[in-house]
């Protein structure tokens, strides 16, 4: 499976991404999401296969919520490792 997606950051929170189904685009954002987000900026376009890697996301999640959602939140790492982290 492919699926064409873009991809927007936004300038309000860094390393925040929103992925989009090209097909379905913003329409499919719930609009409290797009008001949180803010004024999305293309970063780039790409086609997802399962093939793909992803530098910070699981690219058969980020495609699974592409079809059923229409986009894919990637929220930026935690400034600090968790406790649990450290093993």
């Amino acid at each position: 499976m492919k699926i064409l997606c873009d991809i927007y950051k936004t300038t309000s929170k860094d390393e925040m991404y929103l992925y989009l189904c090209r097909t379905k685009g913003l329409k499919a954002v719930p609009e409290v999401l797009l008001k949180n987000f803010g004024e999305p900026i293309l970063v780039t376009t790409m086609v997802l296969t399962e093939a793909k890697k992803l530098a910070r996301a699981d690219v058969t999640k980020v495609m699974a919520d592409l079809t059923v959602k229409g986009f894919y939140l990637q929220m930026p790492p935690p400034k600090f490792p968790r406790a649990d982290d450290s093993q």
